[in-house]
Protein backbone atom coordinates (compact mmCIF):
# COMPACT_ATOMS: atom_id res chain seq x y z
CA UNK A 1 0.00 0.00 0.00
CA UNK A 2 2.89 2.30 0.75
CA UNK A 3 4.28 1.59 -2.44
CA UNK A 4 1.22 2.25 -4.69
CA UNK A 5 0.81 5.57 -2.39
CA UNK A 6 4.59 6.74 -3.26
CA UNK A 7 4.04 5.76 -6.96
CA UNK A 8 0.93 7.94 -7.15
CA UNK A 9 2.91 11.03 -5.90
CA UNK A 10 5.99 10.15 -7.64
CA UNK A 11 5.92 11.78 -10.80
CA UNK A 12 9.46 10.57 -12.02
CA UNK A 13 8.79 7.03 -11.50
CA UNK A 14 5.24 7.90 -13.26
CA UNK A 15 7.55 8.92 -16.07
CA UNK A 16 9.53 5.72 -16.14
CA UNK A 17 6.52 3.85 -16.29
CA UNK A 18 4.96 5.80 -19.11
CA UNK A 19 7.95 5.65 -20.84
CA UNK A 20 8.59 1.55 -20.67
CA UNK A 21 4.88 1.12 -21.90
CA UNK A 22 5.05 3.46 -24.84
CA UNK A 23 7.98 1.89 -26.37
CA UNK A 24 6.06 -1.85 -25.46
CA UNK A 25 4.10 -0.91 -27.92
CA UNK A 26 6.63 -0.96 -30.81
CA UNK A 27 7.70 -4.19 -29.65
CA UNK A 28 3.75 -5.73 -29.64
CA UNK A 29 3.67 -5.03 -33.17
CA UNK A 30 6.71 -7.13 -34.27
CA UNK A 31 5.75 -9.88 -31.79
CA UNK A 32 1.78 -9.76 -33.69
CA UNK A 33 3.27 -10.14 -37.14
CA UNK A 34 5.33 -12.76 -36.61
CA UNK A 35 2.79 -15.89 -36.39
CA UNK A 36 -0.37 -13.94 -38.43
CA UNK A 37 1.48 -13.88 -41.65
CA UNK A 38 1.57 -17.94 -41.73
CA UNK A 39 -2.14 -17.53 -40.92
CA UNK A 40 -4.04 -19.72 -43.27
CA UNK A 41 -7.20 -17.70 -42.52
CA UNK A 42 -5.89 -14.16 -42.47
CA UNK A 43 -3.81 -15.22 -46.03
CA UNK A 44 -7.65 -16.56 -47.12
CA UNK A 45 -9.10 -13.25 -46.29
CA UNK A 46 -6.63 -10.71 -47.32
CA UNK A 47 -6.48 -12.99 -51.23
CA UNK A 48 -2.79 -13.65 -51.09
CA UNK A 49 -0.76 -16.74 -50.69
CA UNK A 50 2.22 -17.51 -47.88
CA UNK A 51 5.03 -16.55 -50.87
CA UNK A 52 3.61 -13.94 -52.28
CA UNK A 53 5.78 -10.67 -51.68
CA UNK A 54 2.50 -8.80 -50.46
CA UNK A 55 2.82 -10.33 -46.90
CA UNK A 56 6.05 -8.48 -46.36
CA UNK A 57 4.55 -5.65 -48.27
CA UNK A 58 1.81 -5.37 -45.70
CA UNK A 59 4.49 -5.79 -42.88
CA UNK A 60 7.16 -3.23 -44.28
CA UNK A 61 4.40 -0.28 -44.97
CA UNK A 62 3.81 0.40 -40.76
CA UNK A 63 7.48 1.22 -40.94
CA UNK A 64 6.82 3.90 -43.85
CA UNK A 65 3.80 5.38 -42.05
CA UNK A 66 6.74 5.36 -38.54
CA UNK A 67 8.86 7.28 -41.00
CA UNK A 68 5.62 9.74 -41.74
CA UNK A 69 4.43 9.91 -38.13
CA UNK A 70 7.97 10.59 -36.62
CA UNK A 71 8.18 14.32 -38.72
CA UNK A 72 4.39 14.95 -37.65
CA UNK A 73 4.58 14.37 -34.33
CA UNK A 74 7.99 15.77 -34.01
CA UNK A 75 6.95 18.85 -35.36
CA UNK A 76 3.54 19.03 -32.70
CA UNK A 77 5.85 18.06 -30.01
CA UNK A 78 8.26 21.27 -30.53
CA UNK A 79 5.14 23.42 -31.36
CA UNK A 80 2.48 22.06 -28.13
CA UNK A 81 4.73 20.62 -26.18
CA UNK A 82 5.65 16.82 -25.55
CA UNK A 83 2.84 15.60 -23.42
CA UNK A 84 -0.60 16.30 -25.75
CA UNK A 85 2.00 15.13 -28.68
CA UNK A 86 2.11 12.10 -27.22
CA UNK A 87 -1.67 11.57 -26.79
CA UNK A 88 -1.90 12.49 -30.41
CA UNK A 89 0.36 9.74 -31.01
CA UNK A 90 -1.61 7.16 -28.92
CA UNK A 91 -4.58 7.70 -30.21
CA UNK A 92 -3.46 7.50 -33.84
CA UNK A 93 -1.98 4.12 -32.68
CA UNK A 94 -5.31 2.75 -31.72
CA UNK A 95 -7.00 4.18 -34.50
CA UNK A 96 -4.81 2.47 -36.66
CA UNK A 97 -4.68 -1.24 -35.28
CA UNK A 98 -8.79 -0.66 -34.71
CA UNK A 99 -8.76 -0.55 -38.45
CA UNK A 100 -6.51 -3.52 -38.80
CA UNK A 101 -9.08 -5.53 -36.52
CA UNK A 102 -11.90 -5.00 -38.35
CA UNK A 103 -10.24 -5.78 -42.35
CA UNK A 104 -12.13 -8.53 -43.67
CA UNK A 105 -14.42 -8.80 -40.87
CA UNK A 106 -17.87 -9.77 -42.03
CA UNK A 107 -16.55 -9.59 -45.96
CA UNK A 108 -13.22 -10.23 -47.98
CA UNK A 109 -13.52 -8.11 -50.96
CA UNK A 110 -11.61 -5.07 -50.35
CA UNK A 111 -9.94 -6.65 -47.02
CA UNK A 112 -6.56 -6.13 -48.27
CA UNK A 113 -6.72 -2.35 -48.80
CA UNK A 114 -8.11 -2.01 -45.49
CA UNK A 115 -5.69 -3.79 -43.64
CA UNK A 116 -2.92 -1.55 -45.62
CA UNK A 117 -4.51 1.36 -44.21
CA UNK A 118 -4.32 0.21 -40.81
CA UNK A 119 -1.07 -1.07 -41.05
CA UNK A 120 -0.29 2.55 -42.13
CA UNK A 121 -2.15 4.64 -39.77
CA UNK A 122 -0.59 2.72 -36.97
CA UNK A 123 2.68 3.02 -38.59
CA UNK A 124 1.85 6.62 -38.15
CA UNK A 125 1.32 6.70 -34.14
CA UNK A 126 4.18 4.51 -33.47
CA UNK A 127 6.79 6.49 -35.08
CA UNK A 128 5.20 9.07 -33.33
CA UNK A 129 6.06 7.58 -30.05
CA UNK A 130 9.73 6.39 -31.23
CA UNK A 131 10.31 9.99 -31.92
CA UNK A 132 8.56 11.81 -29.27
CA UNK A 133 9.07 9.41 -25.90
CA UNK A 134 13.00 9.33 -26.71
CA UNK A 135 13.29 13.16 -25.97
CA UNK A 136 10.93 13.36 -23.25
CA UNK A 137 12.73 10.58 -21.26
CA UNK A 138 15.72 12.61 -21.93
CA UNK A 139 15.11 15.36 -21.24
CA UNK A 140 14.18 14.21 -17.33
CA UNK A 141 17.25 12.03 -17.34
CA UNK A 142 20.73 13.34 -16.00
CA UNK A 143 23.59 12.38 -18.18
CA UNK A 144 24.66 9.57 -16.09
CA UNK A 145 21.54 7.75 -16.36
CA UNK A 146 20.20 8.36 -19.69
CA UNK A 147 21.03 5.33 -21.18
CA UNK A 148 20.30 3.11 -18.19
CA UNK A 149 16.67 5.07 -18.74
CA UNK A 150 16.23 4.16 -22.72
CA UNK A 151 17.40 0.55 -22.05
CA UNK A 152 15.47 0.12 -19.25
CA UNK A 153 12.31 1.20 -21.58
CA UNK A 154 13.33 -0.66 -24.42
CA UNK A 155 13.46 -3.83 -22.41
CA UNK A 156 10.12 -2.94 -22.36
CA UNK A 157 9.86 -3.28 -25.60
CA UNK A 158 11.02 -6.57 -26.01
CA UNK A 159 8.17 -7.09 -23.22
CA UNK A 160 5.48 -6.23 -25.40
CA UNK A 161 6.89 -8.58 -28.16
CA UNK A 162 7.16 -11.37 -25.99
CA UNK A 163 3.59 -11.14 -24.92
CA UNK A 164 2.17 -10.71 -28.37
CA UNK A 165 4.09 -13.67 -29.34
CA UNK A 166 2.71 -15.71 -26.59
CA UNK A 167 -0.91 -14.65 -27.36
CA UNK A 168 -0.73 -15.59 -30.68
CA UNK A 169 0.89 -18.59 -30.02
CA UNK A 170 -1.97 -19.52 -27.49
CA UNK A 171 -4.46 -18.75 -29.99
CA UNK A 172 -2.51 -20.65 -32.80
CA UNK A 173 -2.15 -23.67 -30.87
CA UNK A 174 -5.77 -23.44 -29.47
CA UNK A 175 -7.76 -22.73 -32.50
CA UNK A 176 -5.92 -23.77 -34.97
CA UNK A 177 -4.13 -21.97 -38.34
CA UNK A 178 -7.47 -21.86 -40.50
CA UNK A 179 -9.03 -20.10 -37.30
CA UNK A 180 -9.94 -16.33 -37.91
CA UNK A 181 -10.07 -15.37 -34.63
CA UNK A 182 -6.34 -16.69 -34.12
CA UNK A 183 -5.04 -14.01 -35.68
CA UNK A 184 -7.51 -10.89 -34.98
CA UNK A 185 -7.25 -12.01 -31.11
CA UNK A 186 -3.57 -10.61 -30.91
CA UNK A 187 -4.71 -7.51 -33.22
CA UNK A 188 -6.96 -6.08 -30.94
CA UNK A 189 -5.32 -7.21 -27.59
CA UNK A 190 -2.82 -4.12 -28.42
CA UNK A 191 -5.15 -1.97 -27.54
CA UNK A 192 -4.22 -2.73 -23.82
CA UNK A 193 -1.33 -0.38 -24.31
CA UNK A 194 -2.74 2.46 -25.43
CA UNK A 195 -5.92 2.70 -23.19
CA UNK A 196 -3.87 2.13 -19.81
CA UNK A 197 -1.42 4.73 -21.11
CA UNK A 198 -4.41 7.01 -21.38
CA UNK A 199 -5.39 6.24 -18.15
CA UNK A 200 -1.73 7.39 -16.51
CA UNK A 201 -1.57 10.37 -19.27
CA UNK A 202 -2.74 13.13 -16.72
CA UNK A 203 -0.34 12.74 -14.14
CA UNK A 204 1.96 13.15 -16.41
CA UNK A 205 4.41 16.13 -16.24
CA UNK A 206 5.03 18.51 -18.96
CA UNK A 207 8.88 18.83 -20.15
CA UNK A 208 10.36 21.81 -18.01
CA UNK A 209 12.95 22.29 -20.97
CA UNK A 210 10.17 22.66 -23.73
CA UNK A 211 8.47 25.00 -21.17
CA UNK A 212 11.55 27.19 -21.03
CA UNK A 213 12.61 27.12 -24.58
CA UNK A 214 9.08 28.38 -25.15
CA UNK A 215 9.67 31.26 -22.39
CA UNK A 216 7.39 29.67 -20.29
CA UNK A 217 9.38 30.39 -17.30
CA UNK A 218 6.35 29.88 -14.56
CA UNK A 219 5.27 27.01 -16.24
CA UNK A 220 8.35 25.45 -16.14
CA UNK A 221 8.47 26.30 -12.62
CA UNK A 222 5.41 24.37 -12.14
CA UNK A 223 6.37 21.57 -13.58
CA UNK A 224 9.60 21.47 -11.40
CA UNK A 225 7.93 21.60 -8.60
CA UNK A 226 5.68 18.46 -9.52
CA UNK A 227 8.93 16.84 -10.21
CA UNK A 228 11.54 17.61 -7.52
CA UNK A 229 9.41 19.66 -5.04
CA UNK A 230 9.56 23.53 -4.25
CA UNK A 231 13.08 24.17 -3.45
CA UNK A 232 15.22 21.82 -5.94
CA UNK A 233 12.63 22.85 -8.26
CA UNK A 234 13.43 26.19 -7.86
CA UNK A 235 17.26 25.44 -8.30
CA UNK A 236 16.97 23.70 -11.26
CA UNK A 237 14.81 26.41 -13.10
CA UNK A 238 17.37 29.00 -12.81
CA UNK A 239 19.64 26.40 -13.97
CA UNK A 240 17.67 25.76 -17.32
CA UNK A 241 16.99 29.18 -17.81
CA UNK A 242 21.02 29.75 -17.13
CA UNK A 243 21.55 27.01 -20.18
CA UNK A 244 18.60 28.38 -22.05
CA UNK A 245 20.84 31.51 -22.95
CA UNK A 246 23.74 29.31 -23.59
CA UNK A 247 21.99 27.91 -26.47
CA UNK A 248 21.31 30.29 -29.57
CA UNK A 249 17.72 31.52 -30.15
CA UNK A 250 17.95 30.59 -33.63
CA UNK A 251 15.57 27.64 -34.64
CA UNK A 252 17.08 24.81 -36.47
CA UNK A 253 14.76 23.44 -39.51
CA UNK A 254 15.02 19.80 -41.10
CA UNK A 255 16.64 22.14 -44.09
CA UNK A 256 19.37 23.29 -42.00
CA UNK A 257 20.04 19.79 -40.58
CA UNK A 258 20.35 18.43 -44.05
CA UNK A 259 22.67 21.70 -44.84
CA UNK A 260 26.59 20.51 -45.10
CA UNK A 261 27.79 23.82 -44.18
CA UNK A 262 25.27 24.01 -41.13
CA UNK A 263 26.79 23.06 -37.39
CA UNK A 264 24.08 20.29 -37.06
CA UNK A 265 24.89 18.38 -40.33
CA UNK A 266 27.51 16.32 -38.48
CA UNK A 267 25.48 14.93 -36.16
CA UNK A 268 22.25 14.59 -38.42
CA UNK A 269 24.84 12.24 -40.25
CA UNK A 270 25.53 10.65 -37.48
CA UNK A 271 21.78 9.64 -36.41
CA UNK A 272 21.37 8.61 -40.24
CA UNK A 273 24.00 6.26 -40.11
CA UNK A 274 23.55 4.88 -36.65
CA UNK A 275 19.86 3.70 -37.91
CA UNK A 276 21.85 2.72 -41.08
CA UNK A 277 24.01 0.63 -39.32
CA UNK A 278 21.10 -0.55 -36.97
CA UNK A 279 19.16 -1.73 -40.13
CA UNK A 280 22.40 -3.68 -41.33
CA UNK A 281 22.42 -5.70 -38.21
CA UNK A 282 19.16 -7.79 -40.08
CA UNK A 283 17.47 -8.03 -37.07
CA UNK A 284 14.38 -6.16 -37.80
CA UNK A 285 13.67 -8.94 -39.86
CA UNK A 286 14.86 -11.96 -37.50
CA UNK A 287 12.43 -10.45 -35.20
CA UNK A 288 9.45 -10.80 -37.93
CA UNK A 289 10.63 -13.85 -39.54
CA UNK A 290 11.49 -15.21 -36.39
CA UNK A 291 10.06 -18.96 -37.35
CA UNK A 292 10.91 -19.41 -40.77
CA UNK A 293 14.74 -19.43 -39.57
CA UNK A 294 14.46 -21.90 -37.22
CA UNK A 295 12.53 -24.23 -39.96
CA UNK A 296 15.63 -23.47 -42.31
CA UNK A 297 17.77 -25.39 -39.73
CA UNK A 298 15.55 -28.11 -39.86
CA UNK A 299 12.33 -28.15 -37.48
CA UNK A 300 8.77 -28.25 -37.78
CA UNK A 301 6.60 -25.54 -37.93
CA UNK A 302 5.04 -26.14 -34.33
CA UNK A 303 8.77 -26.52 -32.70
CA UNK A 304 10.02 -23.48 -34.46
CA UNK A 305 7.31 -21.34 -33.05
CA UNK A 306 8.09 -22.64 -29.62
CA UNK A 307 11.46 -21.91 -29.88
CA UNK A 308 10.57 -18.36 -31.22
CA UNK A 309 9.21 -17.83 -28.07
CA UNK A 310 12.21 -19.26 -26.16
CA UNK A 311 14.11 -16.81 -28.20
CA UNK A 312 12.14 -13.59 -27.66
CA UNK A 313 11.79 -14.71 -23.25
CA UNK A 314 15.84 -15.31 -24.01
CA UNK A 315 16.00 -11.71 -25.82
CA UNK A 316 14.31 -9.88 -22.65
CA UNK A 317 15.99 -11.40 -20.19
CA UNK A 318 19.50 -10.30 -21.77
CA UNK A 319 18.42 -7.20 -22.39
CA UNK A 320 19.25 -6.45 -18.16
CA UNK A 321 22.53 -5.93 -19.37
CA UNK A 322 21.91 -3.17 -21.50
CA UNK A 323 21.05 -1.01 -18.85
CA UNK A 324 23.78 -2.08 -16.88
CA UNK A 325 26.57 -1.36 -19.02
CA UNK A 326 25.38 1.35 -21.34
CA UNK A 327 26.38 3.68 -18.82
CA UNK A 328 29.39 1.88 -17.34
CA UNK A 329 31.19 1.25 -20.29
CA UNK A 330 30.01 3.70 -23.27
CA UNK A 331 27.89 3.69 -26.05
CA UNK A 332 30.59 2.90 -28.53
CA UNK A 333 32.13 0.07 -26.66
CA UNK A 334 28.75 -2.21 -26.56
CA UNK A 335 28.01 -1.06 -30.38
CA UNK A 336 31.53 -2.29 -31.07
CA UNK A 337 31.30 -5.78 -28.93
CA UNK A 338 27.80 -5.70 -30.49
CA UNK A 339 28.90 -5.60 -33.98
CA UNK A 340 31.35 -8.37 -33.49
CA UNK A 341 29.69 -11.10 -31.73
CA UNK A 342 27.07 -10.61 -34.75
CA UNK A 343 29.01 -11.01 -37.18
CA UNK A 344 30.35 -14.12 -35.82
CA UNK A 345 27.30 -15.75 -35.02
CA UNK A 346 25.94 -14.84 -38.31
CA UNK A 347 28.98 -16.44 -39.91
CA UNK A 348 28.21 -19.87 -37.60
CA UNK A 349 24.32 -19.09 -38.79
CA UNK A 350 25.89 -19.56 -42.25
CA UNK A 351 27.47 -22.82 -41.75
CA UNK A 352 24.66 -24.31 -39.56
CA UNK A 353 22.38 -23.64 -41.70
CA UNK A 354 24.36 -24.97 -44.86
CA UNK A 355 25.29 -28.18 -42.78
CA UNK A 356 21.43 -28.75 -42.04
CA UNK A 357 20.17 -28.49 -45.59
CA UNK A 358 22.80 -30.74 -46.47
CA UNK A 359 22.62 -33.04 -43.75
CA UNK A 360 21.23 -35.96 -45.93
CA UNK A 361 23.06 -36.00 -48.49
CA UNK A 362 26.74 -35.47 -46.15
CA UNK A 363 24.88 -38.03 -43.54
CA UNK A 364 25.11 -36.00 -40.79
CA UNK A 365 22.61 -36.27 -37.66
CA UNK A 366 20.42 -33.26 -38.58
CA UNK A 367 20.02 -31.94 -34.76
CA UNK A 368 23.74 -31.84 -34.26
CA UNK A 369 24.55 -29.14 -36.40
CA UNK A 370 20.59 -27.71 -35.69
CA UNK A 371 20.99 -27.29 -32.27
CA UNK A 372 24.45 -25.20 -32.27
CA UNK A 373 22.45 -23.06 -35.16
CA UNK A 374 19.96 -22.43 -31.97
CA UNK A 375 22.68 -21.49 -30.03
CA UNK A 376 24.13 -19.01 -32.57
CA UNK A 377 20.58 -17.68 -33.05
CA UNK A 378 20.04 -16.57 -28.88
CA UNK A 379 23.88 -15.30 -28.75
CA UNK A 380 22.91 -12.92 -31.54
CA UNK A 381 19.78 -11.78 -30.29
CA UNK A 382 21.07 -10.85 -27.01
CA UNK A 383 24.13 -9.30 -28.74
CA UNK A 384 21.93 -7.14 -31.00
CA UNK A 385 19.70 -6.31 -27.91
CA UNK A 386 22.49 -5.16 -25.66
CA UNK A 387 24.49 -3.72 -28.06
CA UNK A 388 22.28 -2.09 -31.16
CA UNK A 389 18.32 -2.53 -29.65
CA UNK A 390 18.05 0.75 -27.34
CA UNK A 391 21.67 2.52 -27.93
CA UNK A 392 21.17 3.50 -31.05
CA UNK A 393 17.80 5.60 -30.03
CA UNK A 394 19.86 6.91 -27.49
CA UNK A 395 22.61 8.90 -29.57
CA UNK A 396 20.21 11.27 -31.11
CA UNK A 397 18.77 12.58 -27.96
CA UNK A 398 22.35 13.15 -26.95
CA UNK A 399 24.48 15.29 -29.50
CA UNK A 400 21.40 17.82 -30.81
CA UNK A 401 20.96 21.26 -28.95
CA UNK A 402 17.28 21.87 -27.30
CA UNK A 403 15.93 23.45 -30.43
CA UNK A 404 16.74 20.42 -32.69
CA UNK A 405 16.71 17.34 -30.59
CA UNK A 406 13.20 16.70 -31.11
CA UNK A 407 14.19 16.97 -35.39
CA UNK A 408 17.07 15.13 -34.85
CA UNK A 409 15.30 12.19 -33.02
CA UNK A 410 12.27 12.07 -35.42
CA UNK A 411 15.25 12.17 -38.58
CA UNK A 412 16.04 8.74 -36.51
CA UNK A 413 12.83 7.20 -36.95
CA UNK A 414 12.63 8.16 -40.53
CA UNK A 415 15.90 6.16 -41.41
CA UNK A 416 14.43 3.45 -39.06
CA UNK A 417 11.48 3.33 -40.79
CA UNK A 418 13.11 3.48 -44.66
CA UNK A 419 15.56 1.18 -43.73
CA UNK A 420 13.32 -1.19 -42.45
CA UNK A 421 11.12 -0.57 -44.77
CA UNK A 422 13.47 -2.07 -47.09
CA UNK A 423 14.74 -5.09 -44.97
CA UNK A 424 11.62 -6.30 -44.22
CA UNK A 425 10.12 -5.92 -47.53
CA UNK A 426 13.00 -7.94 -49.37
CA UNK A 427 13.73 -10.92 -46.64
CA UNK A 428 11.39 -13.15 -47.35
CA UNK A 429 12.50 -12.76 -51.42
CA UNK A 430 16.25 -13.06 -50.44
CA UNK A 431 15.24 -15.66 -47.80
CA UNK A 432 13.11 -17.72 -50.57
CA UNK A 433 16.34 -17.22 -53.14
CA UNK A 434 19.66 -17.32 -50.64
CA UNK A 435 18.76 -19.45 -48.01
CA UNK A 436 20.81 -19.78 -45.45
CA UNK A 437 23.54 -17.58 -47.42
CA UNK A 438 21.50 -14.92 -46.48
CA UNK A 439 23.03 -15.14 -43.07
CA UNK A 440 26.21 -14.60 -44.80
CA UNK A 441 24.89 -11.15 -46.09
CA UNK A 442 24.15 -10.27 -42.61
CA UNK A 443 27.62 -11.21 -41.03
CA UNK A 444 28.91 -8.85 -43.79
CA UNK A 445 26.62 -6.03 -43.16
CA UNK A 446 27.28 -6.52 -39.44
CA UNK A 447 31.02 -6.03 -40.23
CA UNK A 448 30.23 -2.41 -42.22
CA UNK A 449 27.97 -1.07 -39.20
CA UNK A 450 30.77 -2.23 -36.86
CA UNK A 451 33.86 -0.48 -38.86
CA UNK A 452 31.72 2.82 -39.55
CA UNK A 453 30.94 2.68 -35.72
CA UNK A 454 34.63 2.65 -34.61
CA UNK A 455 35.83 5.56 -37.07
CA UNK A 456 32.72 7.88 -36.48
CA UNK A 457 30.63 7.41 -33.96
CA UNK A 458 31.15 9.80 -31.09
CA UNK A 459 30.73 8.56 -27.57
CA UNK A 460 27.83 10.36 -25.96
CA UNK A 461 27.74 8.82 -22.84
CA UNK A 462 28.73 10.31 -19.20
CA UNK A 463 28.91 13.96 -20.72
CA UNK A 464 26.50 16.66 -20.69
CA UNK A 465 24.45 17.38 -23.84
CA UNK A 466 26.45 21.25 -23.98
CA UNK A 467 29.80 18.84 -23.55
CA UNK A 468 28.53 16.47 -26.62
CA UNK A 469 28.07 19.52 -28.52
CA UNK A 470 32.01 20.24 -28.13
CA UNK A 471 32.78 17.67 -29.98
CA UNK A 472 31.01 18.76 -33.39
CA UNK A 473 32.75 21.78 -33.10
CA UNK A 474 36.18 20.26 -32.72
CA UNK A 475 35.48 18.25 -35.39
CA UNK A 476 34.78 20.78 -37.75
CA UNK A 477 37.93 22.98 -36.21
CA UNK A 478 40.39 19.95 -37.48
CA UNK A 479 38.37 19.31 -40.29
CA UNK A 480 37.73 15.35 -39.95
CA UNK A 481 34.99 13.95 -38.54
CA UNK A 482 37.02 10.78 -37.37
CA UNK A 483 37.00 10.33 -33.67
CA UNK A 484 40.16 9.57 -33.38
CA UNK A 485 41.67 12.54 -34.55
CA UNK A 486 39.19 14.83 -32.45
CA UNK A 487 40.82 16.01 -29.02
CA UNK A 488 43.31 12.60 -29.33
CA UNK A 489 40.73 10.28 -29.05
CA UNK A 490 39.03 11.83 -25.93
CA UNK A 491 35.09 10.38 -27.50
CA UNK A 492 36.41 7.29 -28.03
CA UNK A 493 35.25 6.13 -24.37
CA UNK A 494 33.52 8.03 -21.28
CA UNK A 495 35.19 9.96 -19.18
CA UNK A 496 36.75 9.23 -16.19
CA UNK A 497 36.19 9.43 -13.24
CA UNK A 498 32.88 11.39 -13.69
CA UNK A 499 32.81 15.05 -13.40
CA UNK A 500 31.37 17.02 -10.55
CA UNK A 501 29.59 20.54 -10.39
CA UNK A 502 27.88 19.89 -13.78
CA UNK A 503 25.10 22.81 -14.32
CA UNK A 504 22.98 23.09 -17.40
CA UNK A 505 21.16 20.30 -19.17
CA UNK A 506 23.87 18.16 -17.41
CA UNK A 507 21.77 18.52 -13.60
CA UNK A 508 19.65 15.30 -12.99
CA UNK A 509 16.01 15.22 -12.91
CA UNK A 510 15.08 11.98 -12.55
CA UNK A 511 19.05 10.49 -11.27
CA UNK A 512 17.27 9.23 -7.68
CA UNK A 513 14.60 7.82 -9.66
CA UNK A 514 16.81 5.57 -11.74
CA UNK A 515 19.09 4.88 -8.36
CA UNK A 516 16.04 3.12 -6.80
CA UNK A 517 15.51 1.21 -9.74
Amino acid sequence: MDTLKSFIYDKKAQVVLFSSTAIALYGYDQGMMSLINTNKDYLSTMGIAEEDPQVGVIVSVYYLGCAVGAVIFSYLADQYGRKPTLFGCLATASLGNLIMFVAGLGYTQGALPVMYLGRIVMGLGVGGVDSVVPVYSSELSSDDARGKALAQEFQSNIFGLNMAFAINLIVTVTLGKTNEWAWRIPIILMQVYPLSLVLLFETLPESPRWFIFHDRHDDAGKSLNRILGEDEGKKKLEELSEAAKQESDQKIGYKDMLNPKHPQFHPTVITIMGQVCQALTGYGAVSVYGPQIFELLGYSVRTSEFLTQGNYVSYFFLMTFAWLLVDAVGRRTVLLWGSGALTFCFFLLTLFGGLSMNADSLHLNQMAVAIPGIVSLYIATGAFGIGWLATIWLIPTEIFPTQARAQGTAISVVIWGLANFAVTLLTPILFNNLNYWLFLVFAATNTIAGVWTYLYMPESGGRSFEENQEFFDNAKEKGTWLVGKIKKGEYKQMPYPKKDGQDGESAPLLQRVREQI
